[in-house]
């Protein structure tokens, strides 16, 4: 296929670690997923995505004219192959399987993800709580170092909300099982039980191979339903941590009843919340000879490794079966998404809610099931910069709920780097520390300055919960992504084009991170428009057009901006999920230079198997702000507000950002306010303040303390005047 040159950006084709979000010219890059850590740059990873989107800049003189029409093509294909873009062309070389090329014509980003995951499924709704922080470690030693864990969050003040087990919980690295002695079933039931008491989560680790031990439950059962995978008629022995093992075949009639019979038993033991699959790509810890067939060696060789390595290499071979005669040749590409959507299944019948699973292997549809983290990265600063174009890439291969290990997987972290990285990786959609066995610890109350940067920024992450909530909302119902690239909101900037190192969550939300040890400073650039300083409401940076701005960036402060037009409901700091979820809400309305905003807000249990199902067990609140003369009028419109009645939630304080220096309220009116009440001292009668601050350029208006029903419409007019 041809690309106009100079005027095609693409973004797509994954998986691949790369410093840049925009797909650069002259690369090959290969589909074929494998079990290689992510901090490999320019090779293919654990999941193949073969969708692209072209955002076209603007034809002809006059700049603006077409600049932002964008397109998505995806290749409908589960095998392996090799995409070759040079820039003026793109070119698939695939080794099997059917040609199905779709376009999706946009006009719009947001449009061409609506249309792609129409066709390839919207992305699952994730319970509340996973928006929450997760602590993981490879090498926690027994349950008092879990405890341990759980103690120095709390004692730092830092907000923890699921603490997860890797594979160190099971006896002789088994799934479903417990060791005995370091984690026997007793003390981790006990632990399990302790920190659901305090508002906490749990998560633990599967992985697909199945030890081959006639004494094993799993095992024994796996045998009777016959549902390993087949090579040459008998089931295919892999190696991986337990030794050696069977691999469930997904495919098989009966493996979503024998998996989610597994689940079950183990959850009736071990009420664990949430499952990490890993591992499924498949891995495979030795590379079986070839039989004499061109499925084990085909005779184009992609380029997997980067080395042309054998496609059969530390993974089962393509000449082993799945149920239906399916070749693994064929089906390769597939095993994660199809253990996924057992998962999903198994879990939301076990527990009767809505699951998280978070894979790392994945595939086309895999958001419908899934969370993704990025794989095993490395604790450099060129891993914690790789980490922006590795998540938005995963937003446009509509799997919104994605993050990467924060302060790094392999390697020892640093005070810097981990400080860093937390306060890029709070805003992350999912927000996990997790790291090896055999480096340092890096528990983020480890290092004073670290644990200090922790509590800013999850503060802020935690009180942004309801706005990070609405944005799944959004994904579930129209495939937009959760953290989005610049051009998401501002295709027309051509400069938005090659912004790496920045990215959006939502459409006016912008975090900019330090990505350079010994920085002092961070070059941040603004598309158009007044922005504010989601840490300091008084710092501004105003442009008529897109341009750069040097930011200040001390080790305590990374920067977090809301544009003008925007309205974040926003509730307040907690320690939990479900503490913070009771807390009055704060709206913060950000007018445009016309005195516009909006936004909205969607409300349900957090944790219902459907979102937003029929009934009245959610509610859905649009916010807007409109400037009339003098009058400032923000008022709600709202669906199904019986939900937020029963609830009880209420608006406590509105503030408005965006207002000309000199602007001052005199008189405010509305719902719930007994009165007019004039905002001068003194006139206190109705516990309802008004206060004006100036800062620089802007002023800032509160009113507060409301008592605003969120489930009841309201309209609150504020008068002003110009000093």
């Amino acid at each position: 296929s041809s690309l106009p040159p100079g005027r095609s950006s693409l973004y797509g084709i994954g998986e691949h670690t790369k410093p840049s979000l925009r797909l650069r010219p002259n690369q090959t890059l290969t589909l074929w997923n494998a079990d290689i850590g992510s901090a490999n740059l320019d090779v293919n990873l654990y999941g193949s995505h073969p969708f692209y989107m072209d955002v076209r800049s603007s034809v002809g003189r006059g700049g603006g004219v077409g600049a932002g029409t964008s397109h998505g093509v995806l290749l409908l294909n589960s095998n392996g192959m090799d995409v070759v873009y040079t820039g003026e062309r793109i070119t698939y070389k695939v080794i099997g399987g059917m040609l199905d090329l779709y376009v999706f014509p946009g006009p719009s980003p947001e449009a061409v993800m609506e249309q792609f995951t129409e066709l390839i499924g919207r992305p699952t709704p994730m319970p509340y709580w996973s928006f929450g922080f997760h602590q993981c470690r490879w090498g926690y030693k027994n349950v008092s170092d879990l405890d341990g864990v759980v103690a120095g969050y709390a004692k730092a003040n830092i907000p923890l909300e699921v603490m997860w087990t890797d594979i160190d919980y099971m006896d002789a690295f088994k799934d479903f099982t417990l060791d005995p002695i370091n984690f026997p079933v007793e003390k981790m039931k006990e632990f399990v039980s302790t920190i659901h008491k305090n508002g906490k989560k749990y998560v633990l680790i599967l992985d697909p191979g199945i030890s081959v031990n006639e004494t094993y439950g799993t095992y024994i059962r796996g045998m009777q339903a016959d549902i390993f995978i087949k090579r040459e008629g008998v089931p295919y022995l892999g190696v991986v941590w337990p030794g050696p093992v069977y691999f469930p075949d997904f495919l098989h009639p009966a493996s979503e009843n024998y998996w989610g019979g597994e689940i079950k038993r183990f959850h009736d033991v071990l009420p664990f919340d949430g499952l990490w699959l890993d591992m499924n790509e498949l891995s495979n810890f030795i590379t079986s000879p070839p039989l004499p067939s061109t499925l084990d060696n085909p005779p184009y060789k992609i380029n997997n490794a980067g080395v042309n390595r054998p496609i059969d290499n530390l993974t089962i071979p393509a000449t082993s079966y799945h149920f239906g005669n399916i070749s693994d040749y064929n089906a390769h590409n597939l095993y994660g998404l199809l253990e996924a959507r057992a998962t999903n299944k198994a879990l939301a019948n076990v527990t009767g809610k809505r699951p998280f699973i978070l894979s790392r292997s994945t595939f086309l549809s895999s958001g419908k099931h899934t969370a993704h983290w990025t794989g095993d990265n490395a604790a450099t600063w060129d891993d914690l910069a790789y980490s922006i174009p590795a998540i938005l890439n995963f937003g446009l291969f509509g799997i919104p709920m994605v993050g990467a290990d924060i302060c790094g997987f392999s390697l020892d972290t640093t005070e810097e780097l981990c400080n860093r990285w937390i306060q890029l990786g709070a805003f992350y959609p999912f927000a996990r520390d997790h790291s090896a066995k055999g480096t340092l610890r890096q528990e983020l109350y480890l290092w004073d300055s670290v644990a200090a940067s922790a509590r800013k920024v999850l503060r802020l992450r935690y009180r942004l919960l309801p706005y990070l909530y609405t944005l799944m909302y959004e994904a579930y119902r129209k495939g937009i992504p959760i953290a989005r690239p610049l051009f998401f909101t501002f295709p027309e900037d051509k400069l938005t084009y090659d912004v790496n190192s920045q990215f959006l969550i939502g459409k006016g939300v912008m975090v900019t991170p330090i990505l350079k040890s010994g920085a002092d400073t961070v070059d941040a650039y603004f598309p158009s428009g007044n922005w504010f300083d989601l840490f300091n409401y008084s710092n501004s940076v105003s442009t008529a057009s897109g341009m750069n701005v040097m930011l200040n960036a001390p080790l305590d402060h990374p920067h977090v901006h809301v544009r003008e037009g925007n309205i974040l409901a926003m509730q307040g700091e907690a320690m939990t999920t479900d503490a913070a979820r009771r807390t009055p809400f704060e709206l913060l309305v950000v007018v445009d230079g016309n005195g516009n905003s909006s936004g909205q807000l969607f409300l349900d249990d957090g944790e219902d198997v459907e979102m937003g199902r029929e009934g009245n067990e959610w509610s859905l609140v649009r916010f807007y702000c409109e400037k009339t003369g003098n009058d400032v009028v923000v008022r709600s419109e709202v669906g199904n507000g019986k939900f937020a009645l029963i609830e009880k939630w209420v608006i406590d304080k509105v503030t408005i950002l965006g207002l000309r220096k000199g602007t001052r309220m005199t008189r405010l009116r509305g719902h719930e306010l007994h009165s007019n009440v004039e905002a001068k001292s003194g006139q206190r009668q109705v516990k309802t303040v008004g206060k004006s601050s100036d800062s620089g350029e802007f002023v800032i208006i509160e009113v507060s303390p409301l008592s605003l029903l969120l489930g009841k419409e309201f309209k609150l007019q504020v008068k002003l005047t110009q000093s």
